[in-house]
C-alpha cells in the first residue's frame, strides 16, 4: 500500500502559462497534460466550447517529486492565493475511503469519493481547518 502527498495548484484559465513558467523556473519536466476538451465526453456535464482549451489536469516532475495543475471550470470559485490544495495519492480504494471519511468529519465535501474516468476512487474535501484535500486512487494495472 502506498501513499503520497502532492501539491495541487488550481489556476483561473492560465495554467498553461504557469506550467511553462514552472518548467523553466524549477527545471521541471512535463509528464502529462490534458485539456477539458480532451477528456471523455459526459452527456450529464457537457463542456462548453470556451472551456475546452483549459487544462483539466497536468503533472510536472520536479526533482524526485511532482507538482499538479488544473484550471478552474468557469463558474467554479477562484480566489488568488488560495489555489493550492494537497492531493493524497493512494493505490487502495479502501485506504482512500478511510482518509476521505476521516477528513470530512467537521469539514465540507466538494466532490464525493467516487469512480471517475481517471480513478477508481476520487473526491475532494475541505477539512475542519479549511485545508482542501483531493483524494486520488491510482488505477491498478
Amino acid at each position: 500500500m502506498s501513499k503520497r502527498l502532492i501539491p495541487y495548484i488550481t489556476m483561473d484559465g492560465n495554467a498553461k502559462d504557469a506550467i511553462q513558467f514552472y518548467e523553466k523556473a524549477l527545471d521541471a519536466q512535463l509528464l502529462f497534460i490534458q485539456t477539458f476538451g480532451e477528456m471523455p465526453e459526459n452527456p450529464e456535464f457537457p463542456i462548453p466550447a470556451e472551456v475546452k482549451a483549459r487544462v483539466g489536469h497536468a503533472t510536472l516532475k520536479v526533482g524526485e517529486t511532482e507538482l499538479m495543475f488544473s484550471d478552474t471550470f468557469p463558474g467554479s470559485p477562484f480566489s488568488s492565493g488560495n489555489q493550492v490544495s494537497i492531493c493524497i495519492t493512494t493505490d487502495s480504494v479502501e485506504q482512500s475511503r478511510k482518509m476521505f471519511d476521516a477528513l470530512q468529519q467537521g469539514g465540507q465535501v466538494g466532490m464525493a469519493l467516487q469512480e471517475t474516468h481517471f480513478s477508481p476512487a476520487y473526491g475532494n474535501v475541505t477539512d475542519k481547518f479549511g485545508v482542501t484535500f483531493q483524494i486520488f486512487t491510482e488505477a491498478r494495472s
